[in-house]
């Protein structure tokens, strides 16, 4: 009975990482979540991580977008009207916050919101960073992203 408690905990736990649900982190023991970054180059590091096993898969490894996902990467990335062709985002992304918002409601796929808040802001830490944007010692969090204004070209 207990091989089968096992072996069913397993599943569920592949399962839902392998199908956007959570970080595969588990809540205590060794394999426990990492502890939060504590600035912007490590949040940097850890949002390359979760951007690698979480979000390329749509977003391209290097954020150039895919066919039926946008850039978040480059000159097209994060426009300030949603594209027309936009099946899930209808606001405007002005401030890092408006895209944390959308992000946190719409993402991943089949499973929104299902990372961590620390996951969340490293992974757009990791976004900004490749987008040539260094916050130095400072930490990404709601506040900050909502005084950030996306640059345009």
């Amino acid at each position: 009975m207990r091989y089968a408690t096992i072996l069913l905990s397993l599943i569920s736990t592949l399962a839902a990482t392998a199908c956007g649900g959570t970080t595969g982190y588990a809540k205590s023991g060794r394999d426990a979540a990492p502890p939060a970054p504590a600035n912007f180059s490590a949040q940097v590091a850890r949002g390359s991580e979760v951007y690698t096993a979480r979000c390329a898969k749509c977003h391209g490894k290097g954020g150039e977008g895919s066919a039926g996902a946008p850039a978040v990467v480059g000159p097209t990335a994060l426009p300030l009207d949603p594209p027309s062709a936009a099946k899930l985002r209808k606001s405007r992304f002005v401030t890092v916050a408006d895209v944390a918002d959308f992000v946190v409601e719409n993402m991943p796929p089949g499973a929104p919101g299902t990372l961590s808040e620390e996951d969340y802001y490293s992974v757009l830490a990791f976004d900004l960073k490749a987008n040539g944007i260094d916050l130095g010692d400072k930490k990404l969090d709601g506040a900050l992203a909502a005084s950030l204004t996306i640059p345009r070209n």
